[in-house]
């Protein structure tokens, strides 16, 4: 299918916008670092929870979850969906926690949990990996879905436009900000969640229905196949050796981004953004619900579609576009190219800002020229702003070159789960843990990663094996590693509490003589105040678990 004039003016246009809103936000000033990478901190709970859920729709997304509903059915999608549970605490436990903590990106939260050399080094060194190799490998597969949507629908060079794609997202980037990227992401996710709810009404119409659907299915599959299965029941191999093990461990032992076990990266990039606690809560909490919740079921209905429409494809990811040829008139049709587009653009902005933010902020900043070398505030900010532009272009680049080692989607997924398998722990109880130290975080980083090249070297195979055998050997290594070596000095863990203000028992001997005093006389301890949290995470993600049953339920009748 060739682009017809009314595609290329939809897509024109779209353009266009995103270049407006850049050049719009950079008269909005960007004076320093906190306006460039945290939009000055006063943004609203909808701008910061759609901007989540927006970061989070990237073009790789709906072909991923058509990957996974090809390979296991609808229940593979718990792969993801189990990270609600640490989702909802993130929510009620730890969101508030961020924003008391006042930096401007969670890797300055080390040194102020942490003291000494082994703090500062943690800093500098996991700046740098989350920045290029970690950052470079999601943006890497992120970038290969767009591709592959781009070789269905146009007869140009997939990469040439990629790389137009790029140019275009960090010019706008490198002139707005965060206050830019936010402020685009509302645009981009109304876009591209109309584009993906108007193809699924077609996909779904275009074989009968839903009860079409599923005659389509059984069809092809036989009866009692197990696509359909919320819960795989009727398939005991994913139930036993993968399902079990996504939800019994993954969600609280693995390092995901976007997903991680107490939060961070640019989910709490957004916290740090919010006017204030409430608001960091609220749009974490509407991120999560539209995130789970909501948001998959136009890309399942297509993605199962496309198994009865394509039943021969052997790259089954490239389902989803192929429908979108098969299925959309012009003007339609660009408008879901443009959907494609938000989607792939919001995501790129946001990391290539996220990691701009951990390179200039947590090592330019911190190692190599700090603030006291500057005459005043003024000229500090200006010069840390214009090298902020300047790594945005060099992590682009580094992006590009590594997505040319990306075969599939899915394969990225799984690979960063299993470089974060057994971090998990470290990240959840270093706010309410006082003996979790810097060499904690390092020893699970590390142990991480040797226990996957281990499950490689003795032949255990599977991402749920690989996960169970690497969380296992990184919580004996981090664990060991904590009563090995000396703990954080009193004097910063007495900072940190006076900021933070965590709560639990772990921490009663490093509070102020004030606030226990304030406790005395009739304010909620923190023990309550944490209990109830608690509570509210896990009513929390039962009644997500109960919209995302029922929703399942009016689609297909069966759970």
């Amino acid at each position: 299918m060739l682009f017809h004039p009314y595609d290329y003016i939809v897509i024109a246009i779209y353009a266009l916008l995103m270049l407006a809103i850049g050049w719009a936000a950079q008269r909005r000033g960007n004076r320093n670092l906190s306006d460039y990478f945290t939009g000055g901190k006063n943004l609203p709970w909808w701008l910061v929870g759609t901007s989540m859920v927006a970061t989070t729709f990237a073009a790789d997304t709906p072909l991923a979850v058509t990957g996974i509903i090809a390979a296991e059915g609808v229940a593979g999608n718990w792969i993801w969906w189990n990270f609600l549970f640490s989702g909802m605490l993130t929510v009620f436990v730890y969101a508030k926690l961020w924003k008391r903590a006042d930096v401007i990106t969670d890797v300055e939260f080390i040194e102020k949990r942490y003291s000494g050399t082994s703090a500062a080094w943690l800093r500098g060194f996991r700046a740098l990996y989350l920045a290029f190799p970690i950052n470079c490998i999601i943006l890497g597969w992120v970038t290969v879905g767009m591709a592959k949507i781009l070789s269905v629908i146009t007869p140009l060079d997939e990469w040439t436009l990629i790389i137009i794609l790029y140019s275009i997202t960090g010019l706008y980037i490198m002139m707005s900000g965060l206050w830019g990227v936010v402020v685009t992401d509302v645009f981009q996710f109304i876009i591209a969640m109309g584009g993906s709810i108007l193809l699924a009404i077609l996909a779904v119409n275009h074989v009968g229905g839903l009860d079409g659907l599923q005659a389509e299915l059984n069809l092809q599959f036989g009866e009692g196949h197990h696509y359909l299965d919320f819960i795989p029941i009727n398939n005991p191999e994913i139930m036993l050796s993968t399902f079990l093990i996504w939800i019994g461990m993954m969600w609280w032992a693995s390092w995901y981004p976007g997903m991680e076990p107490g939060g961070g990266g640019y989910v709490a990039q957004r916290m740090f953004s919010a006017k204030n606690e409430n608001h960091a809560v609220g749009g974490t909490l509407f991120f999560y619900f539209m995130h789970f919740a909501l948001r998959p079921w136009p890309w399942i209905l297509v993605a199962l579609v496309s198994l009865v429409a394509f039943p021969h494809l052997e790259d089954k990811e490239l389902g989803y576009p192929m429908l979108m040829m098969e299925l959309l008139p012009p003007g339609l049709f660009g408008l879901l190219v443009v959907a494609f587009l938000s989607a792939f653009i919001s995501t790129v902005s946001t990391h290539l800002n996220w990691g701009a933010s951990y390179v200039v902020n947590d090592v330019y900043k911190r190692f190599l020229r700090t603030e006291e070398s500057f005459p005043d505030s003024d000229a500090a900010g200006r010069h840390y702003v214009w090298v902020s532009r300047v790594a945005t272009i060099v992590i682009m680049g580094f992006a590009i070159m590594v997505s040319w080692f990306f075969d599939n989607v899915k394969d990225g997924w799984e690979a960063i789960l299993a470089l974060g398998a057994g971090t998990g722990p470290v990240y959840l109880l270093r706010w309410f843990w006082w003996r979790i130290n810097a060499w904690s975080e390092i020893a699970a980083m590390s142990g991480a990663a040797i226990g996957v090249i281990l499950a490689s070297l003795i032949g255990i195979d599977g991402l749920a094996n690989t996960l169970f055998f690497t969380t296992a050997f990184s919580t004996i290594v981090w664990v060991s590693a904590t009563f090995l070596t000396k703990p954080t000095d009193t004097a910063t863990l007495k900072s940190f509490v006076a900021l933070v203000k965590p709560g639990g028992p772990g921490w009663r001997s490093f509070e102020s003589a004030d606030l226990i005093g304030a406790e005395t006389k009739g304010a909620a301890s923190h023990n309550e105040t944490l209990s109830r949290s608690f509570a509210k995470a896990g009513s929390a993600a039962l009644l997500l678990l109960g919209i995302m049953t029922g929703i399942h339920f009016f689609f297909f009748g069966t759970i």
